[in-house]
């Protein structure tokens, strides 16, 4: 197979890759299936370059990538007013425009900071929109994928807030306001949340009865068969094994550089940072 990745500018090696289930059938091929997530564009004054970094990556595996799977939290903020597009993010959203064209299916599953994306993605380039996790058929296995946000139920003060943003009455509300207001009091909320989480050191496992997406992957296995379980949002990379089924968090897109790769040539799943290669034992 031919190298995948981009080289390095600071090292000039090749960074390579070697119920509620509406379950969407997706036919065999021999092309790689690419998750990544948490990107955050928007947030940070190095967002510019993480995109660029970004579009650079999906420029190295275009032309091997069938699927594509953006798993929420690809921006900080987004909500998608009729007449007005949110500025910036213009890489990102041409680079996967060049991808669905040439014939990438592309996957977008909201997050909670870019819950509001509505059908901006399915209309402007034909993307799928998933707003809660779903079993998907690749290759023949059963991958159930989503972001990971309120999965778990362990935090019933953010449950309660999940409700209140996903309330159409309240989107049709919040649409009412002029962007000017809305977009820098989201992105102040955002910044102060992410603060908050990092101060509690909470970007790190924290146990299988702490971990609300570990939780609800070991509730839908006992009532269904699972290969794959694939989630974002916690911005930790990891490989676990949760009976027969491998889970993986793909970690993120904002202070490192995570995805996985699914390869139907030997049916393996793998985690990988850009700059480090393969992650294994996490």
């Amino acid at each position: 197979m031919a190298e995948i990745g981009y080289r390095d500018n600071k090292t000039s090696n090749p960074v390579g890759l070697a119920d509620k289930s509406r379950r969407l059938e997706v036919s065999k091929t021999r092309s790689l299936v690419v998750f990544i997530s948490d990107a955050h564009l928007g947030s940070g004054s190095d967002s510019l370059q993480r995109e660029r970094e970004l579009c650079r990556f999906l420029d190295s595996i275009k032309g091997h990538c069938s699927q594509l799977f953006l798993l929420g939290d690809m921006f900080d903020f987004w909500f998608s007013y009729r007449y007005t597009v949110p500025r910036g993010h213009t890489r990102l959203l041409g680079k996967l425009a060049e991808m669905a064209d040439g014939g990438t299916k592309l996957h977008f599953f909201i997050g909670n900071h870019d819950m509001w994306l509505f059908d901006y993605l399915e209309k402007e380039m034909g993307a799928v929109m998933h707003n809660d996790p779903e079993v998907i058929v690749i290759d023949g296995k059963h991958f159930l994928i989503g972001h990971g946000d309120g999965q778990g139920h362990l935090d019933h003060n953010y449950d309660i807030l999940r409700r209140i943003f996903r309330s159409r009455i309240n989107q049709r509300l919040f649409a009412l306001l002029p962007p000017s207001w809305t977009f820098p009091f989201a992105r102040r909320w955002s910044d102060s949340n992410k603060l908050k989480h990092a101060r509690k050191d909470t970007l790190r496992y924290l146990g299988d009865d702490r971990e609300g997406i570990v939780i609800y992957c070991k509730q839908r296995l006992q009532k269904e068969h699972l290969d794959y379980c694939i989630f974002g949002h916690r911005h930790t990379p990891l490989l676990r094994h949760l009976g027969a089924a491998l889970y993986v968090n793909t970690g993120d897109w904002l202070l490192n550089r995570n995805y996985a790769v699914y390869n139907p040539q030997d049916h393996s799943l793998k985690l990988y940072d850009l700059q480090k290669g393969e992650i294994t034992g996490c």
